[in-house]
């Protein structure tokens, strides 16, 4: 065989080619017959900029951005901002774990909006205090699961408390505010990023918008005419600004549950068993959808069991589970929500974060006799919120602790069910996800049984269990 036509798999180095580079030389595969290597040995950055002025900027082919990767190092920043960091959908994010480390007493952001305004010394006091109970809650709490949890037999206490170590962070994390700074990575390409900053430039907290700025000039220097552009986005604040003008008066409804599924297809059975068939002959969805609809139950449990029965422990289910859509609203405390925020596959539309909505109690707390003192954190959170928010509801939400709950609307597919339940329903999980991710597979259980009866969860946990295990009040 000629060697030209001999198969090659290879990196383009970003140690030796800029992230433009890499781009371009992918773009023009598309019309060179000469190999990357070789159309990357033509290039400079002056001709990459070049064609990416003409054909990215110029004709708006956006698609060739998303050749060029950055990593971007985000330090000392507010989780409210980690929040704003983390909305693009498409980028990939590690942050800062509040489940395995452990908060510095002062390392909280103080808002460019409260110094010198009249509600500073408000806004000081409540964190310090959230801090302070978080610190004082450590010990406490570490002792009682020291006490279930024996140190085993030349385990040293460093490796005592590594195993241990989550169990005890979990609830002492409710008390910490939004306003608790944080470390995340991210990594996006051009395209991503350019959205991203659009967003980060007109967010309404300054904060987010002076760390856009820093994002643009740092990624400037790497991607320096794909961002060259890069501003602020209108479209979102006035929409927002004009939605929030047309919106029904603020109702606080209790009672309905931490989650309830509001919309489902309740032909979604036939429909994914159609899709899974769908690519193996040549009949119309029309007539598969007719098909499957004819089976009785049994050939219908043994067309799901083929579909579901094979999948192994870290196995993805087929796509045909993504025809079958959920829409469930779901009421967690913040700290599951920055959890549940990960899952970005799936649409989410939070409600703002407030404290009107009540705060869950985690039993280590009350076990370790640190009820009330939790009590009196939260309800301290509650009236500083109300003071705050009467003079900016964007920054009041900084002082709220992690404990408090918050109202979001989840739209997601089965396939996207499978992977959230099973990885959030696991042993390891923090409690509150186990409940979310429990409660949810039940409800899916409950429209969609045999769909949904191939997920793989702990033996015996259910939704109730993981409440009446781990909180006082949720």
């Amino acid at each position: 065989m000629d060697d030209r036509f001999g198969r090659r798999v290879y990196l383009l180095s970003p140690r030796q080619l800029s992230p433009e580079t890499i781009a371009v030389t992918f773009a023009k595969t598309s019309r060179s017959p000469l190999s990357f290597a070789e159309i990357a040995a033509e290039l400079t950055d002056a001709k990459s900029a070049e064609f990416h002025e003409k054909w990215v900027v110029g004709y708006g082919h956006a698609s060739v951005a998303e050749h060029a990767v950055l990593h971007v190092a985000f330090e000392n920043v507010s989780r409210l901002a980690v929040e704003a960091i983390e909305s693009s959908r498409l980028a990939s994010y590690t942050e800062k774990s509040t489940r395995y480390q452990k908060w510095d007493p002062e390392s909280f952001h103080v808002p460019v909006e409260v110094i010198g305004a009249p509600v500073e010394a408000r806004y000081r006091q409540i964190c310090e205090r959230l801090f302070d109970a978080y610190q004082r809650s450590l010990g406490p709490v570490q002792a009682v699961v020291q006490k279930s949890t024996p140190r085993r037999s030349e385990e040293s206490d460093e490796r005592w408390d590594g195993r241990i170590r989550s169990r005890y962070v979990d609830a002492c994390r409710y008390l910490l505010p939004m306003a608790a700074l944080a470390n995340v990575g991210m990594t996006a390409n051009a395209r991503v990023l350019e959205h991203a900053l659009g967003k980060m430039l007109a967010h309404p907290l300054a904060e987010v918008r002076e760390i856009g700025d820093e994002l643009r000039r740092v990624a400037q220097v790497e991607l320096p005419t794909l961002l060259k552009y890069a501003e602020p986005a209108g479209y979102l604040p006035e929409t927002e600004a004009a939605l929030g003008a047309l919106a029904p008066g603020t109702r606080f409804a209790a009672g309905q549950g931490p989650l309830r599924l509001v919309a489902f297809d309740p032909q979604a059975e036939v429909r994914v068993l159609a899709a899974a068939l769908y690519p193996h002959g040549e009949a119309s969805f029309g007539e598969l959808e007719a098909h499957v609809s004819s089976l009785g139950r049994g050939a219908r449990a043994r067309l799901i069991a083929e579909l579901l029965g094979r999948l192994g422990r870290f196995e993805v289910p087929l796509r045909a589970l993504e025809h079958a859509v959920y829409t469930v609203e779901a009421v967690l405390d913040q700290g599951a929500y920055f959890e549940l925020k990960r899952h970005r596959m799936m649409t989410l539309t939070p409600q703002r974060l407030t404290t009107r909505h009540g705060f869950a109690v985690p039993r280590l707390m009350e076990e370790a006799g640190l009820g009330q003192d939790y009590q009196a954190g939260m309800d301290a959170a509650a009236d500083a919120f109300e003071e705050l928010a009467a003079w900016n509801p964007d920054v009041a939400a900084y002082g709220v602790p992690n404990g408090f709950n918050r109202r979001v609307l989840m739209t997601l597919n089965l396939r996207q069910v499978y992977h959230l339940c099973e990885l959030r329903a696991a042993a390891n999980a923090h409690f509150a996800m186990r409940r979310l991710a429990l409660g949810l597979a039940e409800l899916i259980r409950q429209v969609h049984p045999s769909l949904a009866g191939f997920l793989r969860l702990p033996e015996g946990a259910t939704s109730r269990s993981i409440e009446e295990e781990h909180f006082s009040k949720v």
